[in-house]
Formats: structure tokens, C-alpha cells, sequence
């Protein structure tokens, strides 16, 4: 029957684009150096025109779809990451556990600069993961720590061991993803193919399954409790929602979002849930659930970090994570505007001033997302959302191309395509530092400009398309 399943709508040109993609993610995993630009753009966008060909081809045939994105996935499984140095620091953190060390207090630098190896391969993991992030205090959250340790229990003192079980775990994320992803999507009377626009875009298969982030599982988390909370089981979401901040802080973003959601219910509250711009009036909110519930994630966070408290935890993490926003740049959009003014009045770098005013602005946008828009129902939440991390990313000083990937998810619910455009065009973030003197490490503008023209012409006209079907 599952065989009858699988080859009943497929035809002849989806095995070949299949075929090609195998060939390609292999030539990626294990035949390819970060600063061959050329094989990389063109690995990279020949593997988007496979990926959009299939999911548009494949529209009916979903078990497909499902299978090839287990196989894409695990041709990298043997692979060491060639785009980040990340999982360096990531097994650093889980021996350092292991050992008995709170990887909170201590830098990698800390201990390598007076000759101390407190770890396994202690000098070649630092080699790795880099001097910038050797110098700083980790910022990974308890349940990303968690992962860290068993790539530590499970592979004990080898490298591409603890790289096979950290992208193991990812891996299920996503397919537990794809689990509630489909589900959800039934839910809210959306096409379920929609949900491989992220499982089996490329962009999604390179930085998280490759590259491990860790992203993936926090998404999976994300989409879960949200699931959950659809179907009204908001208890079990607060506490898997908890779990999503545990893996990375970014969920902390849709809290306020969730104010209007909590409503007393209504006769006519289904009716809202067609239009995410719908004028029915709302009930009034149920103080005693969302109070609840707002309680259930706090607590149950607090009790993932309490392990590792100490006098200097938060001190240590708190200027870890303002880092991202003060000291560090790279690919950003209206941050760099900002900072050109600044340079023109100035003469200097301003991003220790700019870089405490953006987070003041993502701040009042999600207030003003949280208040004045009607978060009442699923659709409107997830759209919402949506909204507030692009506003985030628009503003922030460094975006990484993985950052991304949940703007990527939450689109998947949404009509909007912005996010699945820039997931194409993200990959000219890693051809930032092209430059004809080889000496100059400074990013190029004028890549990170086009990079940003695409995003924003895209952006504009679908919510100047959305406007006009509004009225």
C-alpha cells in the first residue's frame, strides 16, 4: 500500500530532478571549500530550481515529497559543517557539562590562554569554533545545551561522531516539524504541500541539517505549541513553547502577541478566523487563562535554566546577548543606512548608539502588533507573527543567513512569499566578503545591497497587492 502511495502520481521528470539534487547536495557536503563563490552560488541556485520544481510538480504526491526530504538530509549525515564554525563551540559547550564546568562561566579563551584543556581535543576546538567566539560566554539556552551533552555522551571524544548526533536530533526536528506543520495546515483549510516550501527548501537542508543549527528544533517546538494552542490545548502549549525559548530566545519575541488570543468565546468567533484583517468585534480576554499561561512558560523556563544559575549567569549572558545588537554587524539592512548617516555626521561608527535604539523600535512594533491588532484567532496570530520578526530582522546589526529560517516557517501558514524569496537570495550574504584586495575583510556593500533590493521590492508589492484586495 506505501509503495502504492509513493509511485502513484509520481512521473519520470521527478525522479531526475531528484537524481540531480542528490548529485548536488553531495558535491555540497563533501566537495566544497566556502570560499569556492562560484561553486557555491551555482550549487546553491541550481539546487533552488530543483526544489521549486518538485514541491510545484509534486503538489499531490506528498509521501514523495516527505521521502526525498529524509534522503537530501541524509546525504549530509557523514559530513563535517564547511559554511559555519558553530558546532565547534557546540560540542566545546557539551564536554565542558560533562566535565562538571557550567559552560556559562567560562570563556573557551579563558582557559586556553593560561594552558588549561579542560575538555577533549580542548585546542582543536578552539582552533575551530574561532577567537571570536572562543572570547565570548556562551548564549545557547539549557534545552540547546542539553543536545550539546548528548553529542558528548553518544560520541565521546570524536568530532564528526558528536557532528552525526547533533544533526540526528535536528533531523527528527524536522520531521516532527513536518508532523504538526501538516496538521496545522489541515487546521486552518491550507494546502499541506505548503509546509515542504521550508522542509525541502535548500536554504533549510544547508544550515540546519549541514551546517547544524539549531534552529530546526526550535521551530519544531514553535510549531507545536502552536498546534496545540489552535486546538485549544493551551496548557501543554505553554509548557512546549517554554521548550522552544529553551533552544533559542527568539520565541520571546510572539509573547505579547499572545494577549488577545485568550478571548471569552463568542458566537461568532469562528467567523473571524477567515480573514486575518476581519472588522468582528472581540469578546473580552480571559485575564485568569492568559495569566495562566503567561505563568506556565515563565515557570517552566526558569526551571530549564535553574540548573545552571549562578552569581554571574545572568550578568554573563545578558552581555553575551546585547553583543548581537551593539557590537556585532554583518548583512544587516536598516542598520546599515542608519550607521551611513551616522558616518556623515559623525565621522565614526555609531553602532553602540544605534544599536540601543533598534531594539527600543523592534520593542514598540511588537507592542503595537500586541494591542493594536486582532490576534484573536490562529490565522491572525500566526500572521502577526510573521510581521514581527521581519520588523526584527529589519532592524537588527547582524543577520546570519539561518536567522531566517523561522521567518521562512511561519510563511508556510501565510500567503506571503517574501520569506521564500530571501531564502534564495540569503546565500549572497556568503559572497559579502568578495573584495579585490584580498586583505580587506570589510563586507561588500554593494552585494549586501542587492541582496536587500530583491527582499524589499518583494515585501512592498505584496503588501501593496494585499492592500488593494482589501479594498
Amino acid at each position: 500500500m506505501l509503495y502504492n502511495t509513493f509511485f502513484l502520481k509520481l512521473k519520470k521528470p521527478s525522479l531526475l530532478l531528484a537524481l540531480a539534487c542528490i548529485l548536488f547536495y553531495f558535491s555540497f557536503a563533501y566537495n566544497l571549500v566556502r570560499t569556492d563563490y562560484i561553486k557555491l552560488i551555482t550549487l546553491y541556485v541550481a539546487l533552488f530550481f530543483l526544489f521549486y520544481k518538485l514541491v510545484n510538480n509534486n503538489k499531490n504526491n506528498l509521501s514523495f515529497l516527505t521521502w526525498i526530504a529524509f534522503l537530501f538530509r541524509a546525504i549530509f549525515i557523514l559530513a563535517i559543517p564547511n559554511l559555519s564554525q558553530d558546532f565547534y563551540r557546540f560540542i566545546w559547550d557539551g564536554r565542558m557539562i560533562l566535565e562538571g564546568f557550567n559552560p556559562y562561566l567560562y570563556t573557551p579563551e579563558s582557559f586556553l590562554t593560561n594552558n588549561q584543556f579542560p575538555v577533549a581535543q580542548a585546542e582543536t576546538l578552539y582552533a575551530g569554533m574561532g577567537t571570536l567566539n572562543g572570547s565570548h560566554f556562551t548564549n545557547y539556552p539549557p534545552l540547546n545545551q542539553f543536545c550539546f551533552v548528548l553529542a558528548g555522551i553518544f560520541a565521546g571524544k570524536s568530532i564528526l561522531g558528536s557532528a552525526i548526533v547533533l544533526r540526528i536530533l535536528i533531523i527528527a526536528a524536522d520531521f516532527g516539524t513536518l508532523y504538526f506543520g501538516k496538521k496545522l495546515l489541515e487546521k486552518l483549510k491550507l494546502p499541506g504541500h505548503n509546509i515542504f516550501w521550508y522542509l525541502l527548501n535548500p536554504f533549510i537542508i544547508i544550515e540546519l541539517t549541514g551546517n547544524l543549527h539549531f534552529e530546526g528544533v526550535m521551530i519544531f517546538f514553535l510549531v507545536w505549541s502552536v498546534y496545540l494552542l489552535h486546538i485549544g490545548k493551551w496548557k501543554q502549549a505553554a509548557v512546549v513553547f517554554a521548550a522552544s525559548v529553551s533552544v533559542k530566545l527568539i520565541p520571546l519575541l510572539f509573547l505579547p502577541l499572545l494577549f488577545k488570543y485568550f478571548k471569552k468565546p463568542t458566537s461568532s468567533s469562528i467567523a473571524v478566523e477567515k480573514s486575518y484583517f476581519s472588522k468582528e468585534t472581540s469578546s473580552k480576554i480571559n485575564l485568569t487563562k492568559l495569566a495562566a499561561f503567561y505563568a506556565l512558560i515563565g515557570g517552566t523556563t526558569l526551571l530549564l535554566f535553574l540548573p545552571f544559575y549562578a552569581s554571574t549567569f545572568i550578568t554573563n549572558y545578558t552581555q553575551t546577548v546585547a553583543l548581537w545588537f551593539q557590537n556585532f554587524e554583518f548583512n544587516a539592512s536598516i542598520y546599515y543606512l542608519a550607521r551611513a548617516i551616522g558616518y556623515w555626521f559623525t565621522g565614526y561608527n555609531e553602532i553602540a548608539i544605534i544599536g540601543k535604539i533598534l531594539p527600543v523600535l523592534v520593542i514598540l512594533f511588537v507592542l503595537y502588533m500586541a494591542f493594536l491588532k486582532k490576534n484573536t484567532t490562529t490565522t491572525q496570530l500566526i500572521h502577526s507573527m510573521l510581521f514581527v520578526f521581519a520588523f526584527y530582522l529589519f532592524m537588527s546589526t547582524t543577520i546570519h543567513p539561518w536567522y531566517i529560517s523561522t521567518l521562512l516557517v511561519l510563511s508556510v501558514f501565510t500567503n506571503y512569499k517574501f520569506p521564500l524569496v530571501w531564502s534564495c537570495a540569503i546565500i549572497l550574504s556568503y559572497l559579502a566578503y568578495i573584495q579585490i584586495d584580498k586583505a580587506d575583510k570589510s563586507e561588500n556593500l554593494y552585494i549586501i545591497a542587492l541582496e536587500y533590493i530583491i527582499i524589499f521590492s518583494v515585501f512592498l508589492y505584496e503588501l501593496v497587492k494585499r492592500k488593494s484586495i482589501e479594498n
